[in-house]
């Protein structure tokens, strides 16, 4: 889902250069907003920006943002005691005749306000007329759930696999308040920002992780939202953690790299051979689906590809080391913590619920997967879809509570404008399940870019969805 996901706003970024295939660059956070000083001559922040926000003030380092801080209950549907302060950004203009649009980005995992000059400066156009805010979502940026060992391992990857020992310690340092960072508790947090913006309805702008958020707000509150945006989706009825869809997209989208190279052989082939041959699926999977993030256009893959199916594999395993070293990312830039937190929660595995006993997961996931037949993962295996980071990384969180359910599965979004943006080259959050949750919108558009990978807003070549975002919110 990062992702997620980022194009879901990750804040490593991939590039795969031609040829070579080698990883470079990292792009920084840009500075919070903590300690800035109190506006020119005293002047008040806006009405808007005071109510049910606390210390409201220019950001540093961000012109033309004010930040604050909303305080929220830990537990928003319990008794039990504790407050989160989450930090709010918003956008300094004069008047926002559109309203409130909240953009939220992905993971789960990734802060919010680090991005708020990048996109005022992205989708420019398209803002005009709304006050534009970001978060950082409860787990995340200054509050980050900090797991040392896992997020060494995992990094900013969904699909990175980790050690039991690490998913378990991760469990343990954050302690029974792990069961309050699930996906409907971000959904509560938005509507109490949504009351102290003063705002009667908002619109939301998703990117992977956020698309999900994004969906359960507007099925938990259908008449408090104006438009919605789901970029790189994830589907109300969320992720496949055994990533069936992933594994066979893989094909497509390598055969399709390879005839823009004019490689001449076929690479979903030569990725079959290579996973028979070494055993190593999870890993392929994860670095394809980091690639379709960092370079959608997969230079010099297929070529890897095939002189590992020749029995020549130092190419590819070179370049899978450098994606996995070039997704390196601290927790205040994506928190592992909260990756593994909210989607064991939420996502519904092959044994069932969080609430499984641990004894019981192995047996059932070796169910699942001996009922797969070969073309569902085909040109992976079993053992990539049984071995993938979101499985095991859920297979040894411990058991918990199942969150509040926000709405029933597969449920119809609400009949307002709701704009869908999808890479045809996104092997995160695949180009169908777009088209799925397309089809459970009654007001929708699905707008998809053939060869951009995750998120089209922000990463898509020369942003060809810029002018289809702009019609879409003017």
């Amino acid at each position: 889902m990062t992702g997620a996901d980022a194009g879901d706003m990750r804040s490593t970024t991939l590039r795969a250069l031609a040829a070579a295939a080698v990883l470079a660059g990292l792009t920084g956070l840009v500075p919070g907003c903590t300690g800035a000083p109190s506006r020119p001559g005293g002047q008040a922040p806006p009405a808007q920006e005071r109510a049910g926000l606390q210390g409201v003030r220019p950001c540093p380092g961000i012109p033309g943002f004010s930040c604050g801080s909303l305080s929220v209950r830990l537990d928003p549907f319990g008794s039990a005691p504790g407050r989160l302060s989450l930090r709010v950004a918003l956008s300094d203009v004069a008047s926002a005749p559109r309203g409130v649009l909240v953009f939220l980005t992905g993971g789960p995992g990734q802060p919010g306000v680090p991005f708020a000059p990048r996109l005022a400066g992205q989708l420019g156009p398209a803002l005009r007329g709304y006050r534009l805010v970001v978060f950082d979502q409860r787990g995340t940026g200054a509050g980050a759930l900090d797991c040392p060992a896992l997020q060494r391992q995992m990094g900013a990857s969904d699909l990175a696999v980790p050690s039991p020992a690490a998913v378990r310690s991760c469990a343990a340092a954050i302690g029974p308040d792990r069961r309050f960072f699930a996906t409907a508790d971000t959904v509560a947090d938005i509507e109490a920002l949504r009351a102290a913006l003063g705002a009667a309805r908002i619109t939301l702008d998703g990117v992977s992780y956020g698309s999900y958020v994004a969906e359960q707000f507007a099925l938990a509150h259908p008449g408090e939202v104006s438009r919605l945006v789901l970029d790189s989706v994830v589907p109300s009825w969320n992720v496949d953690p055994l990533q069936l869809v992933n594994m066979r997209q893989t094909a497509t989208v390598l055969r399709d790299a390879c005839a823009a190279q004019g490689c001449g052989f076929d690479p979903a082939s030569d990725l079959a051979a290579v996973v028979r041959r070494y055993h190593d699926g999870p890993a392929l999977l994860d670095m394809l689906v980091a690639l379709s993030v960092g370079d959608p256009a997969f230079p010099g893959v297929p070529a890897a590809l095939h002189a590992a199916a020749a029995g020549r594999p130092d190419a590819l395993s070179a370049l899978a080391a450098r994606v996995h070293a070039a997704e390196d990312a601290t927790a205040g830039e994506l928190s592992q913590g909260l990756h593994a937190s909210t989607l064991c929660a939420d996502m519904p595995m092959p044994w069932g619920g969080p609430g499984t006993p641990l004894a019981a997961r192995t047996a059932a996931l070796a169910r699942a997967v001996a009922r797969l037949r070969p073309a569902q993962v085909w040109p992976f295996d079993r053992a990539t879809a049984a071995g993938n980071g979101f499985i095991q990384t859920c297979l040894y969180w411990p058991p918990a509570p199942a969150p509040v359910a926000t709405a029933a599965p597969r449920a119809e979004l609400p009949s307002v404008p709701v704009l869908l943006l999808a890479g045809g080259h996104d092997l995160s959050t695949p180009l169908a399940d777009a088209r799925a949750q397309a089809a459970l919108a009654p007001d929708s558009r699905l707008f998809v870019v053939p060869a951009a990978g995750h998120s089209v807003q922000t990463r898509a070549a020369g942003n060809p969805a810029e002018a289809e975002l702009a019609r879409f919110l003017g």
